[in-house]
């Protein structure tokens, strides 16, 4: 069919490389039960992604105890169950390690780094880990500061873009809502979602300035508790 329909060297190879890989089981078929396997297939396979982030840290950058303070605050009853969620999630971290890793642009409303989770000595650690991954190169976060007023993402919620380098799959775009997540394809609504990501870029600080306000967020808010003596 190659052969047939002809088209250029790298679209064969891909198609190719993806017979050989098509029996092949990803790491995440061991969590099918706690993780969404299309989720993780996307993360692991894309060559960027870009998130707008209005809740939470994302989960490529939590340390393991902000991790398992969420998924004990979510409706999960057995032990073995969260066990299972911190596992597949800290395992997600390790494509950030690769030799090849994709780059990771991440906006942070400022409300996320003030949303204090698990307390303030683990909210401290979280904030120091966002400083030191943010000195990677392949990993930017940005945030865009509660004295941004009116902004194209106001009441859009948060959003994940996976990007594939061609002549691989079209850009898809990741909605976490309540029932579960969506993943959007058509061209003109990834677009639209791309634009919204360009238009809060403009608006954010810069990569140095965010690591001063989370390093400031980090002393001033979370400082630890001390007894008057």
């Amino acid at each position: 069919m190659l052969d047939l329909y002809g088209g250029d060297d790298a679209r064969r190879l891909a198609l190719l490389q993806l017979t050989r890989d098509v029996h092949k089981r990803g790491w995440w078929a061991a969590y099918d039960d706690v993780l969404s396997g299309a989720f993780a297939e996307l993360e692991d396979m894309a060559g960027e992604i870009r998130s707008w982030d209005t809740q939470l840290i994302p989960g490529l950058l939590q340390t393991e105890e902000y991790a398992l303070a969420l998924i004990r605050a979510g409706r999960q009853t057995s032990e073995e169950v969260i066990d299972e969620r911190l596992r597949a999630r800290m395992h997600r971290k390790t494509l950030l390690q690769r030799q090849h890793p994709p780059h990771l642009s991440v906006l942070l409303d400022e409300a996320v780094l003030r949303r204090p989770v698990g307390g303030a000595e683990m909210m401290r650690r979280q904030l120091n880990a966002l400083v030191e991954l943010g000195l990677k190169p392949n990993i930017s976060i940005r945030v865009l500061p509660k004295t941004v007023g009116l902004h194209p993402a106001l009441g859009e919620g948060s959003f994940v873009i996976f990007a594939f380098p061609p002549p691989e799959d079209p850009h898809v775009v990741y909605l976490e809502t309540v029932a579960g997540g969506i993943y959007v394809e058509d061209v003109e609504q990834v677009t639209r979602c791309n634009a919204i990501l360009d238009d809060i870029t403009d608006l954010a600080l810069t990569e140095e300035k965010s690591s001063a306000l989370i390093t400031a967020i980090g002393q001033e808010q979370y400082q630890p508790h001390v007894e008057p003596q």
